[in-house]
């Protein structure tokens, strides 16, 4: 699975599901998280240091798309935390079972996505879920109304 969390709002805004680690999944979930619009130009996308993020098909995307890459310094885990951590949560609220077939398990993970995009309360947010943390940023930018920076 590839996935593109917003930094933001912790909101997962594109993800790919593949049998594979190749480049394609990695293209696909960019590609997803670009088309909600919740990308704009000049963004910068993080990953770890797998080859897929370095497959000319995922470099040559990110340029179409405006997207600048970066990526985690070697041994340094922490560069990635908040994808990490989004891991940690799937595999343990849904598991690491195996699943009868792929469309099950595709079918699991995306009802877990919703969940997690639209109810999960998270404490980063002040126990918010992400999608509700985004609008309420959306409307505050477009009310004009400012935002405190801490």
């Amino acid at each position: 699975m590839a996935t593109v969390l917003d930094l933001c709002s912790r909101e997962l805004i594109g993800y790919a599901i593949a049998s594979h680690m190749r480049a394609s999944p990695a293209v696909d979930a960019i590609t997803r998280a670009y088309r909600t619009g919740l990308i704009a130009g000049n963004a910068i996308m993080h990953t770890d240091r797998g080859s897929q993020y370095h497959a000319k098909a995922y470099r040559n995307a990110l340029a179409r798309l405006e997207i600048r890459p970066s990526t985690s310094r070697t041994g340094s885990c922490l560069d990635g935390a908040a994808a990490e951590s989004f891991f940690a949560t799937i595999k343990t609220e849904i598991g690491v079972d195996t699943w009868p077939d792929r469309a099950t398990a595709r079918r699991d993970i995306e009802n877990w996505i919703t969940d997690y995009n639209e109810r999960r309360l998270h404490p980063a947010l002040d126990y918010q879920p992400p999608t509700g943390a985004r609008i309420a940023w959306q409307q505050r930018m477009s009310t004009g109304v400012e935002i405190q920076v801490v």
